[in-house]
């Protein structure tokens, strides 16, 4: 063990450098991995990044062989096997010397590519996409998909608001792949183009044919990426493409990535062959950005764009603009196109000004049952939409039954008014709805600071 830990260094260093690790991939993967123990001639290593069994797992399929053979040939020492583990997992091993580890086969299946067109903009990479609690999981599934395709969850569903990243880091996967393999065939299409090509294609004289080049372009493809996938919902013709191209793909072992405003189980239009199909992979949800999050993503865009502004306003912007990461990019390109335009600094004054329309913090919002409806689906990162649907599952039922709560203790609004704007519920329905959330106000600590919580969202003066 000695040995090992005088030359853990260099055991990574040759591995970046013989495996050609890239540098995200490094600091995401192998920076993190500590050496624990040694136990029957099996080495225990902890990761100390982001702990969850995906990536343990993931880490264990793609680098226990690489550090094993690394290892034997740095230091001569030949283990049985290479084990991750999480720091609370060593932590356990510690107190109790009792080993209750996941261990998953080895794998080694790589394909050969062949060229084809990438539809990728360059400009989104995964160096450039800011990683916060909001988004760490997607990331994470994002780059193992990216550093395997096809191998290990396929297909990868990302879903989450709107301007929250979902295309960002689907076209990230994509550049890393066509950076890693050139020769990689990468598609990547909005499910409205996707469409657009079915009914175009269905309309040509020469249908058979038309739709034939059409299910060869898709049918052939490494990587397939379908941005927005629920607005092919309803559209018959086009749930039959892709279900078949789908099908085609994944016998194939290609790998699939698809984005939606929602998870499949939501959408309850959606034919039950899709949600088995989605749910045979991996699902990664994206949620709103925290305050330190949205900060991080502001400097980094001015960064971006060479510009200098105050930390005062800075903070203004991030504090202010809560809901997606394209009106914080629009904020900011409002006041540089200002400053450039009129060739002058810009100040808090001119930034409240200027921003007006994305930031009213002084100007009292008249507390209506929407408002409060919207406040408390943004709180538990649902839509209006689920608000109002017939969803039963408890991630809808207990922000529905807040909102009836908040709507009737903080507007004059008449329990029909309410009920309507919640899908058409009857008033004995936002009664006990209302009165549910009333009694764990009283007996539970917790709900009650929640609800307070999401009272000065709605009125912060």
């Amino acid at each position: 063990m000695e040995e090992i830990v005088k030359k853990w260094d260099e055991v990574l260093d040759y591995l970046k450098t013989e495996y050609s690790i890239s540098d995200v991939s490094y600091n995401s993967w192998l920076k993190p991995l500590e050496l624990f123990q040694i136990e029957d001639n099996k080495l225990y290593i902890t990761y100390n990044g982001d702990q969850n069994q995906m990536t343990i797992g993931y880490i264990t399929r793609k680098y226990a062989t690489p550090i094993k053979v690394t290892i034997a040939e740095i230091t001569g020492t030949q283990f049985d096997e290479i084990i991750f583990i999480t720091q609370e997992n060593a932590n356990q091993i510690k107190k109790e010397k009792n080993i209750d580890l996941i261990k998953i086969e080895e794998t080694n299946s790589f394909e050969e590519k062949r060229i084809g067109n990438s539809t990728i903009n360059p400009k989104f990479t995964f160096d450039n996409f800011v990683v916060g609690r909001n988004n760490r999981f997607a990331q994470t599934a994002a780059l193992a998909v990216a550093e395997s395709p096809g191998e290990f969850y396929n297909p990868l569903y990302i879903y989450g608001g709107p301007g929250l990243g979902k295309t960002h880091l689907m076209q990230a996967i994509g550049n890393y792949i066509e950076n890693q393999n050139p020769n990689t065939y990468i598609l990547y299409v909005t499910s409205e183009e996707f469409t657009n090509e079915v009914i175009e294609n269905m309309r040509t004289n020469n249908n058979a044919t038309a739709m034939q080049r059409f299910r060869d372009k898709y049918r052939t493809v490494d990587v397939l990426m379908v941005d927005d996938i629920q607005f092919i919902i309803g559209k018959e013709a086009t749930q039959e493409e892709f279900f078949h191209t789908f099908n085609a793909l994944h016998a194939m072992g290609k790998q699939i990535v698809i984005s939606s405003d929602k998870p499949p189980k939501d959408m309850e239009t959606l034919d039950d062959r899709f949600k088995s199909r989605f749910d045979m992979g991996l699902m990664a949800d994206i949620g709103y950005p925290d305050y330190e999050t949205r900060m991080a993503i502001l400097n980094k865009k001015i960064e971006e764009k060479n510009f200098n502004l105050d930390e005062s306003i800075r903070k203004y912007i991030a504090e202010n603009i809560q809901s997606n990461i394209r009106e914080i990019e629009g904020a900011l390109n409002k006041l540089i196109a200002f400053s450039r335009l009129e060739k002058i600094d810009i100040t808090m004054d001119i930034a409240e000004r200027e921003l007006q329309n994305f930031i009213s913090p002084n100007i009292s919002r008249e507390i209506t049952p929407q408002l409060i409806i919207e406040v408390v689906a943004e709180h538990f990162n649902i839509t209006v939409d689920q608000m109002a649907s017939k969803n039963r599952s408890s991630s809808v039922v207990r922000p529905r039954q807040i909102a009836m709560y908040l709507c009737n203790t903080m507007t004059d609004s008449s329990l029909q008014a309410i009920g309507l704007l919640l899908g058409g519920r009857d008033h004995s329905t936002i009664i006990h709805g209302a009165n549910k959330i009333e009694d764990e106000i009283i007996k539970d600590e917790n709900t009650k600071n929640l609800v307070e919580t999401i009272k000065k969202k709605i009125n912060p003066n």
